[in-house]
């Protein structure tokens, strides 16, 4: 098996979709495009598709339709064909007019029978056909005005953005998360006449919402098809009460038991739960360039994984913020350049220090093969000293046009140096360190009464303090790594302090942020009330206290030896039993702990595969925004 599967896996999915793209409208939602994006790239979809128009189009209820000289259109769609997803292709097809129409899904026709609650026992006796697509099929027939058109509807599992050889994402899945013990409270109040939950190690999955439980049994479809690609059998470890019900659907999958028998390969699937350790996600002690910038720059318009780098650099353009808007934004992933993806990758396995001297040599030797009028310089890496490398490309179009995807990196290298909150990277980073000394020593009511002085309202902050959000970040890691707490009058009074210091900075926020609007459950400060604000932050605080009290389930878990005597040693099947290692974080990963888990599996069992897969790219500001949210147990499934 070649390290580099999960590329693989992707690209052979989307060589299947670009056989049928040629002359046609190409609906894309965002998580497939995303997987494009990474793992292809549009260029490669642009050339399957060929002539001279772009027919790409975001799938959305207002998407434009096809014209009269448009026939064909493919959908390419991660979701199930249900509800809401059917009603938006019948409007888009029903104002177009195309005689040709592909649908696409990356969830299998199981899990589609699941959804349409067709029992396990009759599913079974329907392998090797396809009812659900067929019947869409006829729909497309009849939408598109006559049943003599084509009509063509199939899975591919369209599942990862693969980020590096060994690294991949699952866009479709981004805001899957964990459960909390206030989760519990309200799966409890939907089961009156069942028994009542004790709390997170009761859960299972006769307990969680049909909803949850769909998007579950759809990513493990994927990871089906994935470990069929790789061509193992796989035994399935759990850390977390979510991990714990995925793993169990992934090793009970029906559809897998044919797959299992037959491969030829052995691995490890490992789950774990992002809410177990959620200091390694909002803590800046991750020393990498990568992170920074995801940090920095702002997000791609439709993705959750990639971020817009601003290009006006290298034009002839002004560099005025309304001019940004005019040239279209440069981005990380760089599938079709291979001198930018190799040093994509090194970005994210090196330090800092070491990212940014490579960056600087790459361009140095960029603009040496074209002959660029290149000035030298040594010593520590400038972001000035960058963009003087970079405008070396400006007025020559063939040295731009070769070196497109490296000059990417490089100013989203440029930009993130000089941005400000890298410079506050720092600040954090002191204010951590100093906060796991004070927890070493003192009581969390301590370490509250220190963050006290720090929440300052908008009218007395400077660019140095921190603002709403910054705090919640640093609130998180702070009950993150201190773990179960000593519930005391210590605590309840320091709590309380900054309660209410923090109630009164969300009423004075001129403008509520999404994240804060999203707490709040309002949409501007200008009616927030104190004791309204004061109901949202009682209620985050709840969430904290779970997090504090998220490891201490792990008590079982603190040795996988069983006793036994000499005679008849009792043992278990361990991760580390396998050549191949595939860990999942469910909730989402930083590219610090990926390159972590790289070094520490390559020391400790030499030899073994590793793959790292999560559901998203984390930065510290991602995690109040899933932390926070309302819809765990009911994600939006497109119907």
């Amino acid at each position: 098996m070649s390290a580099s599967g999960v590329l693989s896996f992707t690209q052979q999915g989307w060589e299947q979709v670009l056989a049928k793209v040629k002359r046609a409208v190409v609906y894309l939602d965002s998580a497939c495009a995303e997987s494009l994006h990474w793992g292809c790239g549009s260029t490669r979809l642009l050339e399957a598709v060929g002539g001279p128009d772009c027919h790409l189009r975001e799938f959305e209820p207002d998407a434009v339709g096809g014209g009269a000289k448009q026939p064909k259109a493919v959908f390419v769609l991660s979701c199930l064909l249900k509800g809401r997803t059917v009603e938006i292709l019948r409007d888009i097809i029903c104002r177009s007019h195309f005689q040709y129409c592909v649908v696409v899904t990356a969830v299998s026709h199981a899990v589609h029978l699941t959804a349409n609650h067709v029992p396990a026992a009759a599913a079974a006796e329907m392998e090797g056909q396809q009812p659900v697509f067929e019947q869409l099929e006829e729909k497309l027939c009849e939408w598109m005005g006559n049943m003599n058109y084509t009509a063509e509807v199939f899975h591919v599992p369209l599942l990862l953005a693969p980020v590096a050889p060994h690294f991949a994402l699952t866009p479709a899945f981004a805001s899957l998360f964990p459960l909390l013990p206030q989760d519990v409270h309200l799966l409890n109040s939907a089961r009156p006449d069942k028994r009542k939950l004790g709390g997170l190690s009761d859960v299972d999955a006769t307990a969680l919402t049909p909803e949850l439980l769909l998007q579950i049994r759809c990513l493990v479809s994927g990871l089906s098809s994935l470990c069929e690609h790789l061509g193992v059998r796989e035994e399935c470890f759990a850390v977390g009460s979510l991990s714990r019900v995925i793993a169990a659907d992934l090793a009970n999958y029906a559809p897998a038991k044919n797959r299992k028998k037959t491969a030829a390969g052995r691995a490890s699937v490992v789950f774990m739960d992002r809410t177990l350790d959620l200091t390694g996600a909002v803590g800046h002690h991750g020393d990498n360039l990568v992170e920074k910038i995801i940090s920095a720059l702002p997000q791609l318009p439709g993705h959750t994984n990639d971020v817009m780098v601003n290009m006006i650099e290298l034009t002839a353009l002004q560099t005025e913020e309304e001019n940004c808007n005019v040239v279209a934004p440069g981005c990380l992933a760089q599938s079709n350049d291979t001198t930018a993806k190799a040093l994509w990758e090194a970005l994210l396995n090196t330090k800092h220090k070491e990212a940014v001297m490579e960056v600087r040599r790459h361009l140095v030797e960029a603009a040496s093969r074209e002959n660029l009028p290149i000035k030298m310089s040594m010593g520590r890496v400038t972001p000035g000293q960058l963009m003087s490398y970079i405008q070396l490309f400006k007025n020559n179009l063939k040295a731009l046009m070769n070196h497109c995807g490296l000059l990417q990196l490089g100013l989203a290298t440029a930009q993130t140096l000089k941005h400000p909150q890298t410079a506050k990277w720092d600040n954090f980073l002191a204010f951590e360190r100093l906060l796991l000394q004070s927890i070493g020593e003192s009581a969390v009511s301590v370490v509250l009464n220190q963050l006290l002085p720090m929440i300052k309202p908008v009218t007395q902050r400077t660019n140095e303090d921190y603002s709403p959000e910054e705090l919640l970040i640093l609130l998180i890691y702070i009950y993150s790594v201190t773990g179960e707490l000593t519930v005391d009058q210590d605590l309840g009074e320091a709590e309380e302090k900054v309660k209410k210091a923090l109630a009164q900075v969300f009423c004075e926020e001129p403008e509520l942020s999404p994240l804060l609007q999203k707490i709040t459950d309002w949409d501007s400060s200008i009616n927030l009330t104190f004791h309204k604000s004061k109901i949202s932050v009682d209620k985050l605080f709840t969430s904290l206290r779970d997090i504090a009290g998220a490891r201490s389930l792990m008590k079982q878990f603190k040795s996988v030896y069983v006793p036994g005597n000499h005679t008849h040693q009792v043992s278990r099947p361990h991760p580390s039993d396998y050549p191949v290692l595939i860990l999942f974080v469910v909730g989402g990963v930083t590219v610090s702990e990926v390159k972590t888990v790289k070094d520490l599996v390559a020391s400790l069992k030499p030899g073994t595969q590793v793959i790292v897969l999560s559901t998203r790219l984390l930065k510290p500001l991602n995690i109040p925004e899933l932390l926070f949210a309302t819809d765990r147990l009911h994600p939006d499934l497109g119907f």
